[in-house]
């Protein structure tokens, strides 16, 4: 039976994120962070897609006819903009507060997601197009097994992008230090000692079966805001696809 497949999720960090379900759509309130990473998140996410789906680059949904699988989707700051580009988007989360959120606000913007509150391990789907799970890994309590769930999902010639922090001294100033004192991110977001450095998540993936195509660093800059950048001190994002795919 598909719910004895082990699962990833941490109860605790997925009651830690359901708390904020409710406020999880408002800019200015617990996920505000979340809500300013996102046009920087999609303009990466648009490039990955444009590169790798040649042909689609002057389209208003370049995603069209193809599946796309969002992992710890939270509210959906992600799997709406997914919609719109086109795919048809399954959506997962641990907690079942953020799937009830997430369901109504996409009735209310007339966009069809399906939404469930159901492990990756355990879901009954596969061969999509695009996985994405922005800023996850570092809250699950196997990585290693959770980019293998991820890399079973993911169809012949797809695309699979995550964002996470890195593991440095700067992130755990920036996010925690910072970040959870005066920054606005609710504390007890952030374990450091569950970050990945690229380099330990590249090995996660090779060994599921993947190949890196790049890594991409997310910066903060005091006059532009978040900005994709040569520097992933703090935060990277990562396009991975079939080996030899």
């Amino acid at each position: 039976m598909a719910n004895s497949v082990p699962s990833t999720i941490d109860p605790r960090e997925a009651a830690h994120f359901g708390a904020m379900a409710a406020d999880w759509w408002d800019p200015s309130g617990s996920s505000a962070m979340l809500h300013k990473l996102n046009p920087v998140r999609l303009r990466y996410i648009r490039s990955a897609i444009d590169g790798h789906w040649l042909g689609e680059e002057s389209s208003f949904r370049p995603l069209t006819g193809k599946r796309a699988l969002d992992v710890g989707c939270g509210a959906g700051l992600l799997s709406e903009p997914l919609a719109r580009l086109g795919a048809t988007v399954t959506a997962l989360d641990a907690a079942q507060e953020n799937i009830a959120i997430a369901r109504a606000h996409a009735e209310r913007q007339g966009l069809l997601i399906d939404y469930r509150a159901t492990p990756v391990e355990q879901l009954d789907s596969e061969g999509f197009d695009l996985v994405t799970s922005m800023e996850v890994i570092e809250h699950v309590t196997d990585p290693a097994a959770f980019v293998g769930a991820l890399a079973a999902k993911l169809a012949p010639g797809g695309l699979l992008i995550l964002s996470t922090p890195n593991r440095t001294p700067l992130s755990r100033l920036a996010m925690i230090s910072i970040g959870e004192s005066i920054g606005g991110i609710p504390k007890g977001t952030h374990d450091w000692d569950k970050f990945l450095t690229p380099e330990e998540l590249t090995d996660m993936l090779v060994k599921a079966g993947l190949e890196v195509t790049d890594v991409t660093g997310l910066s903060f800059d005091p006059r532009k805001g978040f900005t994709l950048s040569s520097n992933k001190a703090i935060n990277y994002l990562l396009t991975a696809r079939h080996a030899g795919g």
